[in-house]
């Protein structure tokens, strides 16, 4: 009786804590939302999330709420490797500002050919209006900074800085 009672115990807690999982990985205001992170993505979030690039081909037309910022990257890439952390904490400094994502270049070769990207990392900035401006490249954490609040957020900037 007693294996009974704990295997009956055992499945009920697996099932509600699958339940659970499923539910956080599905929930529309969790599945792309930063909250303070870096979010991969690939086709499909790409299209849903920055630019519907099969409907508008020849046209940007922005799909965000709030600015965004998208590093295309490949594991094996040693600068890539460098500005992931950047990124990372980019993401817990901008959060509800801005919201940074990644591609994988070798995961989605559709996204990398539809920018012509030719050296890795590449970042694409893109504004809420207007054009979005591709950097190639790592920059250090203060040069990022400064295109996040000159270009994306629009605050005054001082032109005696450089981008580079």
């Amino acid at each position: 009786m007693s294996l009974f009672l704990i295997a009956f115990v055992m499945l009920v807690s697996c099932k509600d804590n699958t339940a659970q999982i499923e539910k956080e990985n599905t929930t529309p205001e969790n599945k792309y939302e930063n909250q303070g992170k870096v979010v991969v993505l690939n086709k499909i979030s790409f299209i849903d999330l920055v630019m519907d690039f099969e409907k508008n081909p020849n046209n940007w037309v922005f799909k965000g709420e709030k600015p965004c910022v998208v590093d295309f990257y490949a594991d094996w890439c040693r600068p890539c490797k460098m500005v992931a952390p950047i990124m990372e904490e980019l993401a817990k400094e901008y959060e509800g500002k801005i919201n940074i994502y990644k591609v994988n270049v070798d995961n989605e070769k559709e996204l990398a050919g539809l920018f012509n990207i030719q050296s890795i990392p590449a970042i694409l900035f893109c504004p809420k209006e207007g054009n979005p401006l591709l950097q190639p490249g790592a920059m250090s954490k203060e040069q990022y900074k400064q295109i996040f609040d000159d270009m994306l957020l629009k605050k005054a900037s001082d032109t005696t800085k450089s981008i580079n």
